[in-house]
């Protein structure tokens, strides 16, 4: 027995000190300087300086060197670029300062932080991820991703080689799942999927049938018991219930959003507002607690109804999604867990039954008058694209970042309810870049009638294995259930 212990960790210890080792390599801490050849569809060619952000290939390519390229052009734009503000104007003509299509100067090696700027298009708050720099000039220069300025202005942009950039003005922006998936853009994901919820038909999946933790996703569930209870007219939403000491507690703790006293009122459409809006667990709590009695009744009603609708890879332990522990002596963390699949189910059901929901989902914020709270929307899409209606996102360091995404579209004769579930992803930005995307060829595939045929169960073991260990072992289960 000693034998073959020592035996297991000597097989062990190289592939966990490989999983560790491996991403040291390609992490930075500052950005990278780059600079790439950039042509258009219409002949035009200049630089493009690059940064990119803590990992080689994560590039964010110069606004104002592409403007300067797409400057007589159908895609044309303007740009007012601050320290702390961006505002783009589609259509307009670009007033270069004199920095464009040259590279970079050899001192220069920018130590500057990605983040949500302000952003406007045509006057209209967007909301995606930027780095802006101050240059030698006194003007500023706006770095962001190749795809989310390809949405902005409905092109495609490809990379067809190591530091070349290619712009096709002509073509309107396209996403291919498929195709990210076989380039293992989803490695860093738990799992997705897009498809019309009125319809019922999948447009694309990637392990949708593994069961994932969901953090504040679970608030959907929340509220589609508090829409029941209405419903039956156990509950109105004008009506007002006491906010009691457990939710002040949790308020008051580190997973409080909105401060709550005990004693004082709120009605059930804010607490349906707080709980869906900035994601308050203690809105949540204050809901279970006016439905069930107890959090701990309330929790077997959201079990019994993820089984009345059919959803197999599902289990809940609270409320709101946040990490449970229970009461052993060596206490364990069990959070709540689904699969995509059964995500879209309980969205489905949810947008048939109760449609008003985006009411309430759509709004970007929105005041508590009971408490004096100002509520803000946590999901990025809804400045992003017109048609998104909600739903909500979801976040704790073993759920990833999570994100449901519902939009509205319309073939003439109705609307349909079209969702995105996206689970576990690195960070928020993430979560909103791998939304968009999808969201936008979910919108598509809706408007064309045509989608993508899934890669078969047969296909070839990818070229870039994963590298941590969790990523791995994921990756073997699912490889010895295909077979």
């Amino acid at each position: 027995m000693k034998f073959n212990r020592y035996k297991i960790s000597f097989l062990l210890l190289p592939a966990i000190l490989i999983c560790l080792i491996l991403p040291v390599h390609v992490d930075a801490s500052y950005e990278i300087v780059g600079s790439c050849r950039a042509q258009t569809d219409t002949g035009d060619t200049g630089t493009v300086k690059t940064l990119d952000y803590g990992y080689h290939y994560n590039t964010y390519y110069s606004l104002r060197d592409i403007a300067m390229l797409l400057a007589d052009t159908d895609k044309a734009f303007s740009l007012d670029i601050t320290g702390n503000a961006v505002f783009l104007n589609p259509g307009d003509s670009y007033a270069p300062v004199g920095v464009e299509n040259t590279s970079w100067e050899d001192s220069e090696n920018p130590d500057i932080a990605l983040r949500r700027n302000e952003f406007k298009v045509n006057d209209q708050t967007v909301f995606y991820f930027t780095m802006l720099m101050k240059l030698p000039s006194g003007d500023y220069d706006c770095f962001m991703m190749a795809a989310d300025l390809a949405m902005i202005l409905d092109m495609n942009i490809t990379v067809p080689e190591e530091d070349s950039l290619q712009i096709h003005t002509q073509e309107p922006f396209s996403v291919s799942p498929v195709s990210l998936e076989q380039a293992g853009y989803f490695y860093g994901v738990n799992s997705v999927l897009v498809g019309d919820a009125t319809a019922g038909e999948i447009y694309y999946q990637y392990q949708s049938d593994i069961s994932y933790p969901i953090a504040s996703t679970s608030k959907l569930m929340t509220c589609l018991l508090t829409m029941d209870a209405v419903s039956a007219g156990q509950l109105a939403l004008d009506e007002s219930v006491t906010i009691s000491d457990e939710v002040q507690a949790l308020s008051q703790s580190g997973d409080g959003v909105i401060p709550m006293e005990a004693g004082t009122q709120i009605t059930v459409q804010e607490l349906l507002v707080g709980a869906l809006l900035p994601s308050s667990n203690e809105c949540a709590l204050c809901l279970a607690e006016a439905i069930a009695g107890s959090e701990e009744v309330f929790v077997e009603m959201m079990n019994q109804k993820a089984q009345d609708l059919g959803l197999s890879q599902t289990v809940f332990f609270n409320c709101n999604g946040l990490p449970v522990y229970t009461e052993d002596a060596i206490p364990a963390k069990r959070q709540n867990s689904m699969s995509a699949e059964d995500m879209f189910r309980l969205v489905s059901h949810l947008l048939k039954v109760y449609p008003q929901i985006t009411d309430i989902t759509s709004m970007e914020e929105a005041v508590l008058d009971s408490i004096g709270f100002e509520a803000k929307n946590t999901n990025p899409l809804l400045r992003n694209l017109p048609e998104v209606t909600g739903l909500k996102t979801g976040t704790t360091n073993r759920a990833g970042a999570c994100l449901v995404t519902s939009l509205k579209a319309g073939d003439g004769a109705m609307a349909h309810d079209l969702v995105v579930v996206v689970l576990g992803t690195e960070d928020s930005i993430e979560r909103g870049r791998v939304s968009g995307l999808l969201a936008r060829y979910a919108l598509d595939v809706f408007d064309t009638g045509t989608k993508e045929q899934e890669p078969g169960a047969d296909a070839q073991v990818p070229d870039k294995l994963p590298t941590h260990a969790e990523a791995a072992v994921g990756w073997v289960i699912r490889t010895v259930r295909e077979r």
